[in-house]
């Protein structure tokens, strides 16, 4: 069984407008796990980062990184150990790389004192793949190379936890695809336990093996991705992994009724009430309906976005409820275009009551 390597019990921020940014926050991450921290702007994720790290003092709760209590605020007794005792690595989101120290110095800079300075920089240099760069100075470097110095720094004095700030927000959106992929492989190879800020939701589906959607200074759910995306247990949740839809239906025998017809599954609520539908963009596709034919359409084409590989149409039904359908490239449809929407999901529709 995994070893915990980083617990927080009941953490709370507040700053100078006394609302909590974190407000009793509970998280655990196993040895080797990597957790993607995923939030809005404003939702604590870069804060509880920062208390974990040393940077900020808890108001109230306990922190415990290896087994080590390294924060512990519980009134007139308290714990609190600074970064540099806390064996926490950091890649920021600058990468503060120092520009007037070589990668080489750069890496050694937080293992100075410690023996085989020199043999343990080569090493994390060609763990990083920087090996013949060592004498170069950070600004001959590409984005890419700096974010590899930063990661190589950080790991060097082999801290128990990595702890990493938005680490690719810099980088252009092709190079940040590589560079993730490059650190994941990485942090992978090392067994290294990993936290990481993020507002893409893309980075942490692709690089967390837990993702935790935090709210408001809150977790709000935390688990593997494809349970996050497939199972959200809140609408913050289902709205913000995966842009959904939500459309709203009555609960009958044999489903639920809605604007865009029938979602034939069994629904646990009573029959009569109202819930909404969490359908997403590949949940949902249409065909184009002509005056010469009989059938009535259920909605029409309000907008359309091309984004290289598809068209994503937005729909308003006739009740006014709008929903997205992802389409290839080659199928550009005009926008008014009267057309008949269907369900074309092939799993179970999340669902929340009504107003709820």
């Amino acid at each position: 069984m995994s070893e915990i390597a980083l617990l927080c019990q009941g953490l709370s921020k507040s700053f100078t407008n006394g609302l909590p940014v974190v407000n009793h926050l509970d998280l655990s991450v196993t040895e080797g796990q990597i957790l993607a921290l995923l939030g809005p702007s404003g939702c604590g994720k870069t804060t509880t980062l920062r208390l974990m790290a040393g940077f900020e003092t808890p108001d109230q709760g306990r922190i415990e990184i290896d087994g080590q209590e390294v924060a512990h605020a519980n009134g007139r007794k308290s714990t609190f150990l600074p970064p540099e005792k806390r064996r926490v690595g950091m890649v920021f989101q600058d990468y503060a790389i120092f520009p007037h120290l070589t990668v080489g110095e750069n890496v050694a800079f937080g293992i100075r004192r410690k023996p085989n300075v020199k043999s343990r920089v080569q090493e994390m240099l060609d763990f990083v793949g920087l090996a013949d760069l060592s004498d170069r100075m950070p600004a001959d470097l590409s984005g890419g190379q700096q974010q590899r110095v930063a990661l190589a720094r950080a790991l060097a004095p082999e801290p128990a936890i990595l702890l990493m700030d938005e680490p690719f927000s810099n980088l252009d959106a092709a190079l940040r695809k590589q560079v993730r992929h490059e650190v994941r492989t990485l942090l992978r190879k090392s067994n290294t336990t990993a936290i990481f800020v993020t507002h893409d939701q893309e980075e942490a589906l692709f690089l967390g093996d837990h993702v935790a959607v935090m709210n408001q200074g809150q977790i709000e759910q935390i688990g593997p991705p494809e349970i996050i995306f497939h199972l959200p247990r809140t609408r913050f949740v289902a709205n913000f992994i995966g842009q959904a839809d939500f459309i709203p239906g009555q609960v009958t025998e044999t489903g639920v009724v809605t604007a865009m017809g029938l979602v034939p599954q069994s629904i646990n609520a009573t029959v009569g009430s109202g819930v909404d539908v969490v359908i997403r963009a590949d949940d949902v596709s249409f065909k184009e309906i002509v005056e010469a034919t009989d059938e009535e359409p259920n909605g029409r084409i309000v907008s359309s976005q091309f984004i290289g590989m598809n068209y994503v149409y937005e729909i308003e039904l006739n009740d006014g409820t709008r929903v997205h359908t992802i389409q290839p490239h080659v199928r550009r449809i005009a926008e008014g275009t009267p057309v008949q929407a269907e369900f074309i999901a092939d799993h179970p529709l999340v669902w929340f009551q009504s107003n709820a």
